[in-house]
């Protein structure tokens, strides 16, 4: 299996359960060591790295829970992060308050963390995994749990981090459609391979995709992920 990704791009992981996604998400992390092959980046293989070690290269991830120190309040949730990055609390600080201003949430960054909506524990997630600008960001499932309306909403965030940040992003999510309106290019995993890579066109006519991803009712899957794109 091979997956690249650049500064600035968007790349979607898609595939069915078990098909090997988070732990495609974890090696390249340093959560789990691979098997087999390397992971590489800005060419260094990073594959025996510590998480933090690989965090601090410049390569962060969101987890499918949004991991939020319930007990603080959004500043110190991202200040908090910086810290262990090796920035001083004043730094932290700044580049808190200057993403939660980015992130239009600068109005609850005294608020806890505890009790907030979900999208907006998934935005404040987003915006602590970007602490000092990291040249690429993992989205493991994101937009689990939103409405279309919020997926969409979401979607267009993505998008603002990849163009206006440079940020290189991978997205891996069971929203189809949002994966095909959101990415550039998407990578399809079955049983821990590459089964299919391309445009939203070459996914939604792959044969190879239609088999394992989207099952038996093909048509009217392809339908609705038709639609969802759009």
């Amino acid at each position: 299996m091979s997956i690249t990704l650049g500064e600035g791009e968007i790349v979607g992981l898609i595939g069915p359960n078990g098909a090997g996604k988070t732990t495609c998400v974890n090696v390249m992390t340093g959560f789990q060591a691979p098997t087999t092959g390397t992971v590489g980046l800005d060419g260094e293989d990073i594959s025996s790295h510590a998480p933090f070690r690989i965090r601090r290269q410049g390569l962060a991830r969101t987890f499918q829970a949004g991991r939020l120190f319930t007990g603080l309040d959004l500043l110190d949730n991202l200040a908090v992060t910086g810290v262990g990055l090796g920035y001083s609390r004043r730094a932290s600080e700044i580049e808190a308050q200057r993403l939660l201003k980015w992130f239009g949430l600068e109005g609850m960054a005294g608020s806890l963390a505890a009790g907030l909506p979900y999208t907006d524990e998934r935005r404040v997630s987003i915006a602590r995994s970007l602490m000092f600008e990291p040249k690429y960001l993992l989205l493991d499932e994101p937009a689990a749990g939103m409405s279309a309306k919020e997926a969409d909403e979401l979607s267009k965030l993505i998008k603002r981090i990849a163009s206006d940040m440079g940020t290189g992003v991978i997205l891996i999510e069971h929203n189809v459609g949002m994966v095909l309106s959101t990415c550039s290019n998407v990578v399809v995993l079955d049983g821990g391979k590459v089964i299919e890579e391309g445009s939203r066109d070459v996914i939604l006519g792959s044969h190879a995709v239609r088999e394992a991803y989207l099952g038996a009712d093909q048509d009217d899957m392809v339908a609705s992920h038709t639609k969802g794109a759009n």
